[in-house]
């Protein structure tokens, strides 16, 4: 063999070697992707359902049935201003909707109104076919986008006004300072005792497709939510909101290419607030970071960057029972029908 084949053969595998490089650095490059054919999990199927209307919707439910059209927030001294709409003679339900506010909100507190059935005598959501003796409305003190305020607590008692006049009804608004003052103090309280947890997964090495994320996730219990680049873990409990979110780049999501899109972080996050404690929401938040994190090649950091170890894991879960004892105290348990409400 001559000095200028033997140099050809060496030059066409070094040429080989290269391309080779090149292929395995551009298969890394890529994100990763879900198993074409994933095991089939043995584990019992969850029921999902949407939070209330006050929450944004995660999951598809089949049509309620009558009972469950009139089921909804309820109007509650504890975080409402209410104000009663005395009736001289009993009304239906379809008159009531008829001339009821076009829009069930003051700026950004929202309002019920309610009857009191002429037949059960008990206060329910208006219904059609339903005949009410009296009526009264409830205004939000406070969400978490502050307290009531005198221009919304106006604005709520126009629409009372006019409903009134419209229903043939006499109203008895109450006092402004006084409900400016409670929904202060209740803003305070809530405020000082709100939760909302997050943890970001990020990627060690490869990043992940949607796809990708998804099915890991699905392993533990998540499903697709309502919004692009959110996937949610329902609760067990009917027409409650999800327990935990893990939420990524929509972007992502609506890609046109989502196989190629390549994400290298996600966040689980748990509204305490919202799910009740005997669920044990934070233990199964903090089992689905470390799982999580272990299949997806992940690490766990906070907003700084930081990394979530055991020891913050643990302060945290202390801090936790302190601020459950106290919404017990105040009669506002986590995952309580006013607890949704006032923390949302």
């Amino acid at each position: 063999m001559t000095l200028t084949a033997a140099l050809a053969i060496v030059a066409g595998l070094v040429l080989a070697l290269v391309v080779a490089h090149g292929a395995w650095n551009a298969r890394r490059a890529n994100p990763r992707q879900a198993h074409p054919n994933p095991p089939i999990e043995r584990s019992e199927p969850t029921l999902a359902h949407p939070a209330s209307e006050a929450r944004e919707a995660e999951v598809l439910q089949a049509a309620p049935d009558a009972a469950a059209a009139r089921r909804g927030p309820r109007i509650d001294a504890l975080i409402d201003a209410i104000v009663p709409l005395r009736l001289e003679a009993p009304i239906s339900g379809e008159f009531v909707l008829a001339h009821a506010p076009p829009s069930r909100r003051a700026g950004s507190k929202p309002f019920l109104l309610e009857g009191l059935n002429a037949e059960s005598g008990e206060w329910e959501p208006i219904a059609a076919g339903q005949r009410y003796s009296e009526l009264q409305a409830g205004v939000q003190l406070a969400n978490r986008s502050g307290a009531l305020n005198e221009i919304e607590y106006s604005e709520f008692a126009q629409a009372m006004q006019a409903f009134a006049e419209n229903a043939g009804a006499m109203v008895e608004l109450p006092d402004m300072l006084e409900v400016a003052a409670r929904a202060k103090e209740l803003d305070t309280f809530a405020s000082q005792h709100d939760a909302q947890l997050t943890v970001t997964l990020r990627a060690n090495g490869v990043a992940w497709s949607p796809g990708y994320l998804q099915q890991i996730a699905a392993r533990h219990g998540f499903v697709p939510g309502a919004v692009p680049g959110r996937l949610v873990q329902p609760s067990t409990e009917p027409h409650a909101p999800p327990v935990l979110v893990l939420s990524f780049d929509a972007r992502a999501a609506l890609s046109d290419e989502p196989e190629l899109a390549a994400l290298r972080e996600a966040t689980l996050s748990l509204d305490v607030p919202q799910t009740a404690e005997g669920a044990e929401p934070f233990t199964a938040w903090q089992q689905a970071a470390r799982h999580l994190s272990d299949d997806m090649d992940a690490t766990l950091v906070d907003d700084q960057g930081q990394p979530v170890t055991l020891h913050a894991f643990a302060s945290i879960g202390g801090e936790l029972k302190q601020m459950y004892r106290a919404l017990d105290a105040r009669d506002l348990a986590a995952g309580s029908a006013s607890a949704r409400r006032l923390f949302s």
